[in-house]
């Protein structure tokens, strides 16, 4: 099936009658736009985004819809496509499959004309399944200012940007040298179909970021599966970069063209935001950010309840960018004494594990629990995250708030 299943006719002429189509270059169509939200009985309302948003599963936030990472308990390794966050610029295009091509252009092409595919034969090329995490660089954000008391910009997301799938695409790789990539290239720039960002009156284009090479040869996908089924509309449908470990920006959603060149690229993507800027960081800011870092978290509301006396299974996930997971600690007292949680997962690379602890409360009153993981390379959640500006690479140990009674 070509496309994913399509809004029903109400809906679908919302979204055409919310603003004209747009042409990418490459020639696939977008009928995209400012549309609010499609939502059925019980769903929330999130400008450009076409799936239902159920409040039991999702938070709004603004353009973005962030998953209730509680609301992943009854949900196994892989997050479903239904139940996946959405972090959108603007407004999810509706594109279909048969009017897109993907251009790849650039002074690191042989011949330096561009080159492009079709949808099909995309699909026809060898095609590689990777099971892989997709985390916004932000995820944890609103924790720099609720648990350290420091101020930050940006979508103010708990720990629900984050979601597991099985991605099914064609290698980068495979699709560079088809297209004749120079050995001096250095540097591609892929770009997204959606309509192009606007903020403070500036127009900053469709969103683009560079990519090394070195990165793009390695294992990087251009998906147009996730979980078995067509990409979904939200997800980048017909195509989007996977790029594993990395921070999710780089994972260009609706992806129209590539530059490949023999220079370094830059973007607002990459010299604007998605740098680290603050005192703890060089004039000027850090280089721009690349992997993920690692987190962890209970699968329990913010503020829940629980009986004390009785046997309570506390259950959560851990992950890091950086190595498989090793081992998971949760404290029950504030982080006065630790101990192991079992892992109900074998670890891997760009992946989660899920784990449980039981626990009994013997006290009414007020508890944090706090979890942390340390990955394979020796990396554990620290105490206190660096602080930004802009609020990336929040990675410090959760502090949980419940109350037993």
């Amino acid at each position: 099936m070509p496309n994913p299943p399509a809004p029903d006719r109400r809906t679908l002429l919302k979204l055409l009658a919310a603003g004209p189509a747009a042409t990418a270059l490459g020639g696939a169509a977008s009928a995209a736009p400012a549309y609010a939200a499609l939502a059925g009985t019980g769903s929330l309302a999130a400008p450009g985004i076409v799936k239902a948003l159920p409040a039991e599963h999702f938070t709004v936030r603004g353009t973005n819809a962030e998953a209730r990472f509680d609301g992943f308990a009854d949900t196994g390794l892989l997050t479903p496509a239904d139940r996946f966050f959405v972090r959108n610029h603007t407004s999810t295009p509706v594109l279909d499959a048969a009017d897109w091509r993907l251009t790849l252009w650039g002074d690191g092409l042989h011949g330096r004309s561009p080159v492009h595919f079709t949808y099909g034969q995309l699909r026809d090329l060898p095609s590689v399944t990777r099971t892989a995490l997709m985390e916004c660089a932000g995820n944890g954000r609103s924790l720099y200012a609720s648990q350290q008391g420091e101020p930050v910009t940006g979508t103010a997301w708990t720990l629900g940007a984050v979601g597991a799938a099985r991605w099914r695409g064609a290698r980068l790789s495979d699709v560079l040298r088809r297209a004749g990539i120079a050995h001096d290239a250095v540097d591609l720039q892929p770009r997204g179909l959606d309509d192009p960002y606007v903020s403070g009156g500036v127009d900053f284009g469709r969103v683009r970021r560079p990519l090394p090479v070195a990165k793009a040869l390695d294992d990087v996908i251009l998906a147009y599966e996730m979980n078995g089924a067509t990409l979904p509309y939200d997800h980048g449908h017909p195509v989007r970069l996977v790029v594993p470990s990395w921070v999710g920006i780089a994972s260009i959603k609706w992806l129209g063209d590539i530059e490949v060149s023999t220079r370094p690229l830059s973007s607002p993507w990459s010299t604007d935001w998605y740098r680290l800027f603050g005192a703890a960081h060089p004039d000027g800011g850090s280089a721009p950010i690349s992997r993920q870092t690692v987190k962890s978290g209970y699968q329990l509301p913010f503020g829940a309840t629980l009986e004390a006396g009785r046997l309570h299974r506390l259950t959560g996930r851990a992950w890091s960018a950086l190595a498989p997971v090793r081992t998971v600690e949760v404290s029950t007292d504030g982080g006065a004494h630790w101990r192991p949680a079992r892992l109900l997962d074998e670890p891997r690379r760009d992946g989660w594990v899920r784990w449980s602890v039981p626990w009994r409360p013997r006290r009414t009153g007020p508890v944090t629990l706090l979890s942390r993981v340390t990955d394979a390379a020796g990396n554990t959640q620290p105490e206190r995250s660096v602080h930004n500006t802009q609020g990336y690479l929040f990675d410090a140990v959760v502090r949980h708030p419940v109350t037993v009674v």
